[in-house]
């Protein structure tokens, strides 16, 4: 499983959904060696398909001629319900869909899409002294434990 790590710090995540992605050639021996990377990458829908732009799935190392585009969008399979019930949240509120993860799933690759907003800076520092101060209540605990 490949994680989107920033995703949980740049965004509030709402809603998951699990989508099929319709790869080329040796994309899929390279997302084995765990080669992607998801800076900026994002979902958008166009029509009634649902595309994903600028994930980069490096080249596969052992391959010969057969290279593609690492950044090129690639379509997500989602049932038609889905598609229509995402298209209504978008239109409405201001959010957006990042994908959060890519897994293999009965040797079928699976991108988990998430709904998301946008987490402005000082929800950022907040979530950071949060943890802070947890993990110094946790530290305190622990030494008084072991005192007594």
């Amino acid at each position: 499983m490949i994680v989107n790590k920033k995703a949980a710090y740049q965004y509030e995540i709402f809603e998951k959904w699990e989508a099929g992605i319709v790869l080329k050639g040796t994309e899929v021996k390279s997302i084995r060696e765990g080669r992607v990377s998801f800076a900026d990458s994002f979902v958008r829908i166009r029509g009634e398909e649902v595309f994903l732009y600028n994930l980069h799935i490096a080249p596969y190392s052992s391959a010969s001629s057969f290279n593609y585009d690492p950044k090129r969008e690639r379509k997500l399979l989602l049932h038609k319900s889905q598609i229509r019930r995402l298209t209504g949240i978008l239109t409405q509120r201001g959010l957006t869909l990042i994908p959060l993860c890519i897994y293999f799933k009965k040797n079928k690759v699976k991108v988990e899409i998430g709904l998301a907003k946008g987490k402005k800076l000082y929800d950022k520092r907040e979530k950071i002294k949060r943890r802070i101060v947890e993990r110094e209540t946790r530290r305190a605990l622990k030494d008084r434990d072991l005192k007594n």
